[in-house]
Formats: C-alpha cells, sequence, structure tokens
C-alpha cells in the first residue's frame, strides 16, 4: 500500500514562532507564489510523477469523526478552493459531501478523518484506496497549543497538498513555498528558497493554495 504523509513535523515547527509575527504574505514570498522562473522547478526526488488517468476527478467529503470546530460546510469550501486552484492544471474537479460513500467510481477520490489511517501525519494520501486522510488528533493537539490561531489555514494547506499528489505530482516539491513542498528531508537538506532570510518572517512559509510552479508542473505531466 503506497501512502503520501504530510509530516506532523512541518505542523509543529512553526506553533513556536512568535505570535506577533504576521500571517501577511510579504513581497518575496507573495510573487514566489504568483511566479515560476525558469529553472525553479524542483522535486526532493522521493517519488516518480505520472499523468492522471482521467479528464475530471471527484472528491467525495465524509465528515464523520471531523473535529466539531469544522463543521461540514467549512470543510467543504476549503475542498472547493483547493479544487479550483488545481483546475488550472486542466483537469476538471467535483466536489461533493458524501458520508455513506456509494457507488465509487475509480476516478473518486475520498476525503476523511482517521487517526488510525493518517498514521500519525496531518494528512495522508493512500492511492491504491484512492483516500485522503485527515488527523482529528493532530488538529486537537494544534488548537491546544495555539487556541488564537485559525487552524483553517493549515486544513487548507493540507487538503491542498494531499489533493495534489492526486493530480499526478507524486513527489514532493524542494521549492519552500510550493504548497506540494516540504521544509527539510531526513539527513536536514533545506528546501530552496529566493531569499533564505524570509523564511522566519511568517509563521507558515508554505503556501495554502498550488503555486505558479505547482500549477506548471502539474500541466507538464497531464498536458
Amino acid at each position: 500500500m503506497q501512502f503520501w504523509r504530510f509530516r506532523c513535523i512541518v505542523l509543529f515547527a512553526f506553533l513556536l514562532i512568535d505570535s506577533s509575527r504576521s500571517l501577511a504574505l510579504d513581497s518575496t514570498r507573495s510573487s514566489e507564489i504568483k511566479e515560476c522562473a525558469a529553472g525553479e522547478i524542483a522535486t526532493w526526488g522521493d517519488g516518480i510523477d505520472k499523468p492522471v488517468a482521467y479528464k475530471s476527478l471527484n472528491f467525495f467529503y465524509n465528515s464523520n469523526g471531523a473535529p466539531t470546530w469544522f463543521n461540514e460546510k467549512s470543510v467543504f469550501d476549503l475542498i472547493q478552493l483547493a479544487a479550483n486552484g488545481w483546475s488550472e492544471c486542466g483537469i476538471s474537479a467535483q466536489v461533493s459531501i458524501d458520508n455513506q460513500l456509494h457507488n465509487l467510481q475509480t476516478n473518486d477520490i475520498v476525503i476523511q478523518w482517521s487517526d488510525s489511517k493518517s498514521q500519525g501525519n496531518i494528512g495522508a494520501s493512500d492511492f491504491a484506496q484512492r483516500k485522503i486522510y485527515l488527523s482529528p488528533s493532530v488538529f486537537k493537539t494544534l488548537r491546544e497549543i495555539r487556541p488564537n490561531y485559525d487552524a483553517k489555514y493549515t486544513l487548507q494547506m493540507t487538503l491542498s497538498h494531499e489533493m495534489g499528489h492526486f493530480y499526478g505530482l507524486v513527489a514532493h516539491s524542494r521549492r519552500c513555498v510550493d504548497v506540494l513542498s516540504y521544509y527539510k528531508n531526513n539527513t536536514g537538506d533545506l528546501c530552496n528558497i529566493r531569499e533564505r532570510s524570509e523564511f522566519s518572517k511568517v509563521i507558515e512559509y508554505r503556501s495554502a493554495l498550488p503555486t505558479a510552479c505547482d500549477i506548471k508542473r502539474c500541466q507538464s505531466i497531464n498536458n
């Protein structure tokens, strides 16, 4: 069974940053999100991207087990925002709520909550079962540590990240700002950034939605 996981260490790395720092986008980060300069696309080499076998994808949200502060409509809206962002890749998507999940087709992906299936990670993608798992306990911990933080940003980022895997982006981006990125690997190598000093000026450098390079990479494999 093949999983791709959005690591908890990514989440807790920014929980300790001074809360007085603004979440507002600085000019460098904003330009990195909107632009994809020549030679900037790079991955960690931890997977092989592959084109999507379908012209469209269907995402079904199962709200069973969700933290009580994430109501069904709010999570649905975040999934829709992520699908809208990835639509620039050229693959259409439909988002629905279905807590029964009957008669699923091969181009259907289920998004559901499960600590056991997410295996200690904030999010995980199971390609074989075509499911995205979100961890209730990780979001509970986040709420306990940082009660005034709007965790919808982290949930949006997690959804966009995991959904991106189903658009064919199997490998993780090495570009810090990309939603498909992680910040460092197991040997301590750091992600790529235009201006290293900008990294610590925001609580979370990674974009919550697909960046220009995320989209360009997706388009290149699904052309």
